[in-house]
């Protein structure tokens, strides 16, 4: 074909595992209830700079260090990061990607959380707790978009690849990776329901 791909943009979308996820989650959203309770420096940090929700980012981040269930979460994410590590064709040079950053994410209704990039780190990820029907997706951005200076609309039929921007949909039980550069963000929660999920950060230095 005279026209052929250059550059791509990969993620990575799979099942954390093939059964009793449910009994892990309930395990994980319990802890992860309890935290937004008891952590009030994630509380204060959260008032300021997640208006409305809770995160464990600037106060709880090492939770992989802190509990034995988001350490089995670690581990049960580290054969996804391996797959995807592969699929980038990373050359790790002998070195394990290591989860380094784990916290916790609770977004109430009208909660949101702007555009962003996870600097030092080489995969960064979200798992999902509990996803209630019509919560929000993870909004990914063309990392070409500022220079499309002069560069037409997109058909509205066009292939994923082609879009400005893509939503993967937020689904309990799934794990979404990608290359920690990708500028994401998640619009605001629009239903009466917390959205719960866990983000972390892989790095292989």
């Amino acid at each position: 074909m005279p026209v052929r791909p250059l550059f791509p943009t990969l993620y990575y979308a799979a099942p954390l595992q093939t059964g009793r996820w449910r009994t892990f989650n309930e395990r994980l959203l319990g802890e992860c209830r309890q935290y937004a309770e008891d952590d009030l420096a994630g509380q204060a940090w959260s008032a300021e700079r997640y208006p409305g929700g809770y995160t464990s980012y600037g106060s709880l981040n090492r939770m992989h260090a802190l509990s034995p269930t988001f350490a089995a979460l670690g581990r049960k994410l580290e054969r996804h990061v391996a797959a995807f590590a592969r699929a980038l064709e990373l050359d790790l040079d002998g070195r394990p990607l290591a989860m380094t950053d784990c916290w916790i994410n609770v977004m109430p209704r009208h909660v949101a959380h702007g555009l962003h990039l996870h600097p030092l780190a080489t995969i960064s990820g979200t798992y999902y707790v509990r996803t209630p029907r019509g919560t929000p997706g993870l909004k990914f951005e063309d990392p070409r978009l500022d220079r499309m200076m002069a560069a037409p609309p997109r058909r509205p039929d066009c292939r994923p690849e082609h879009r400005p921007w893509v939503t993967v949909p937020a689904v309990a039980g799934r794990v979404v990776l990608f290359e920690s550069w990708l500028r994401h963000e998640v619009p605001a929660n629009l239903v009466d329901a917390e959205r719960v999920s866990v983000s972390f950060n892989f790095n292989w230095f």
